[in-house]
């Protein structure tokens, strides 16, 4: 697939984090030109998001970044709920070994590592270009092309850039968001925390998953990120600042319960911080030309570890639209679907991360009652679907009702072996990074055509689990998204390929498949 935009100029990426990278990756894959603009010239070194789920590790495959992520991520065994006295209340385990998606299902990393493999990896799109030191002053957008006025921070000059279209991932204070006009929805969720990173080379002896500790009146969190790496989180009381424990005379008492009889000289300090958590969604994600994605759209309480997964995830939703809708092959209300699907399910993630941050923190009866009764059931966060609501090209959601005959419908289908041998592919190897067709059997006529609308015929030897996954949901076919939704499914294979999008992809080698 050629991208084309009657001369717009390029998609223009406001910020160059986790979402920003991730969008302009995917794009530059499906060969649309790209500027990427960021306020600084490297990666921001402090650490931040420190958890990410085998779900979007398979985005990162996607990326072209998996094995490297493999090397600097270390996979923890799940999480665990603690009363005051750190006795165990419920314990959500996760398998470091790989889940429906091929990858272990609860990953801890920093931050800026990661930021820089994804750096490292967007030198490799030819049509993308990132430009750092630049603060963007304005975005406008007319008829047939949108404009972002940007300062250069080292020379000072002003500058401007024509758009055919506008990415705003600059976070949460998003100079693009305020430009289209959208405001940040209050879903009733504001904490004050206290964040601290530890290197320490000396063994704590603690489980290797996260511990959430249950305290109305000191919540905390515990979590090993890397060899060497820890973060403690604790919720500040009213009058309380980083300041007041700038020392390790005031630090310690906090996360000697984890650290025991490690001195303290042992234990240096990368960062101690104060956050405000929030959960808040912005009231509309889209004006014409522009789009909102990762924190210029949605903040979550990082109770269940889904912030930055949130904003990869509106990345791998958006990129193949967009660039679908550039080359031509989908038709513009396509794109209508990114805000209906995307702001759904940001809000539901959102509602179990502060089910979970009131399950740590609520006191009296309140809290009583939410830690005996309802901490064991959370564990089904895993159940939620990656997508709330999937959308035909034409965007008619009426349609897709009659449509949507099982239960697989607008989920994530999984990246499980095609076949029952030891070295079995997996979905993701057969579907590259467009629309796939996948069917319990498929004749050699019916294959030539779905290669014809440039998609991926995938069909699992009977056995395997990607086979029973089909069985188990009564699909004999189905048509699956570029970003892994099932967008119908049907009693046939010619019953799919009626409703097979053409999208002709960019060659296999562009961006680079680890899978």
């Amino acid at each position: 697939m050629s991208a084309h935009n009657d001369g717009a100029g390029p998609v223009v990426v406001v910020g160059a984090g986790p979402s920003g990278l991730a969008v302009a990756t995917l794009l530059g894959q499906y060969g649309v030109e790209c500027l990427v603009l960021d306020r600084w010239e490297g990666v921001y070194p402090l650490p931040r998001a420190v958890h990410l789920d085998d779900e979007v590790y398979r985005i990162l495959d996607s990326l072209g970044v998996a094995a490297q992520f493999a090397g600097l991520s270390r996979p923890a065994r799940g999480l665990r709920l603690l009363t005051p006295g750190h006795r165990v209340i419920a314990e959500f385990q996760r398998s470091a070994d790989g889940g429906a998606h091929g990858y272990p299902q609860a990953n801890m990393f920093d931050q800026p590592d990661l930021e820089q493999l994804l750096r490292s990896n967007l030198r490799t799109m030819p049509t993308v270009t990132l430009r750092g030191n630049v603060e963007v002053l304005a975005v406008t957008q007319g008829n047939t092309a949108a404009r972002v006025d940007f300062t250069d921070r080292v020379t000072g000059a002003r500058e401007s850039v024509r758009a055919s279209h506008v990415l705003g991932c600059d976070g949460a204070k998003s100079v693009v968001r305020k430009a289209i006009g959208a405001e940040m929805e209050d879903l009733g969720f504001e904490q004050r925390w206290l964040v601290i990173d530890i290197d320490t080379s000396a063994r704590l002896n603690q489980w290797e998953g996260v511990h959430q500790l249950c305290d109305s009146r000191r919540a905390g969190t515990y979590m090993r990120v890397g060899e060497v790496r820890y973060r403690w989180e604790f919720r500040l009381l009213p009058d309380e600042t980083a300041a007041d424990f700038a020392t390790m005379d005031t630090l310690h008492p906090l996360i000697r319960p984890w650290t025991g009889d490690v001195p303290v000289e042992d234990l240096r300090v990368i960062r101690v911080a104060d956050y405000t958590f929030r959960a808040q969604v912005a009231n509309k994600w889209r004006d014409r030309r522009v789009f909102l994605l990762g924190d210029a759209a949605h903040l979550s309480p990082p109770f269940i570890g889904q912030g930055m997964g949130a904003g990869l995830r509106d990345a791998m939703n958006l990129a193949w639209k967009l660039a679908g809708v550039l080359a031509g092959d989908l038709p513009a209300t396509t794109l209508v679907s990114y805000q209906t699907e995307r702001k759904r399910h940001a809000k539901r993630t959102i509602t179990v991360a502060k089910l979970f941050g009131l399950t740590m923190t609520a006191g009296g009866r309140v809290g009583t009652a939410l830690r005996r009764f309802f901490a064991p059931g959370l564990h089904l966060v895993a159940g939620i679907p990656a997508q709330s609501e999937t959308a035909i090209p034409s965007g008619s959601r009426t349609r897709l009702r009659g449509l949507a005959r099982t239960s697989a419908v607008g989920r994530v289908c999984p990246n499980a072996p095609t076949s029952v041998t030891p070295d079995a592919g997996r979905f993701d190897d057969i579907a590259g990074n467009g629309f796939a067709l996948l069917a319990l059997a498929i004749t050699p006529e019916e294959r030539e055509l779905i290669l014809d609308k440039g998609a991926a015929p995938v069909v699992p030897d009977p056995g395997s689990e990607l086979h029973q996954w089909l069985v188990r949901h009564r699909v004999a076919s189905g048509v699956v998204r570029p970003d892994r939704t099932v967008m119908f499914t049907s009693d046939s294979v010619s019953g799919s390929l009626t409703r097979l999008p053409s999208f002709h992809s960019t060659p296999a080698d562009a961006g680079g498949t680890e899978r």
